[in-house]
């Protein structure tokens, strides 16, 4: 094999093996079934940290309590300030008072996903992974929009 064809071989399989890195790491598309199966498969959510302002179980107002504990990917944690970057993603796990899951909801950034809310997908599970609503959903994008201006995150502030 000539050595341009070799050199070009070897530009071409560079590229494809950092593709994924290039594209965002292999994230979901915004969809319940990708995003779940992210977040119980590719990425368990239950590996990743909370916010900084957050550890741990916290009571809770509905539809996210009595009780509930959150947990954030990386892209989540190294967002400095608002907006969030793009491929944040936060899991909320809510819990009855006798520390049974009762449902999950994720708040996931995807640019150009819904830019007049934040540019935010969101989607409710049970714990079994059966979808209750996805997409741009009426009650989240309502309630999370009192906090517009920490980019429709709740529980944390960003300073």
């Amino acid at each position: 094999m000539p050595k341009t064809a070799l050199l070009t071989l070897l530009v071409l399989l560079a590229l494809a093996l950092c593709a994924p890195a290039i594209s965002g790491g292999g994230l979901p598309k915004p969809d319940a079934a990708s995003v779940w199966s992210y977040i119980t498969k590719d990425s368990p959510y239950q590996k990743w940290q909370s916010w900084p302002d957050y550890q741990g179980l916290h009571r809770a107002r509905s539809p996210h309590g009595p009780y509930n504990k959150v947990y954030v990917n990386q892209a989540g944690l190294t967002s400095k300030k608002a907006p969030a970057n793009y491929g944040t993603l936060e899991v909320k796990v809510a819990q009855t008072k006798e520390g049974q899951v009762r449902d999950i909801t994720v708040q996931y950034k995807v640019k150009g996903y819904n830019p007049a809310a934040g540019d935010w997908f969101w989607a409710v599970y049970t714990p079994q992974g059966k979808v209750k609503a996805s997409g741009k959903v009426n009650g989240c994008i309502r309630c999370h929009g009192a906090a517009a201006d920490n980019d429709y995150i709740m529980v944390h502030s960003f300073k």
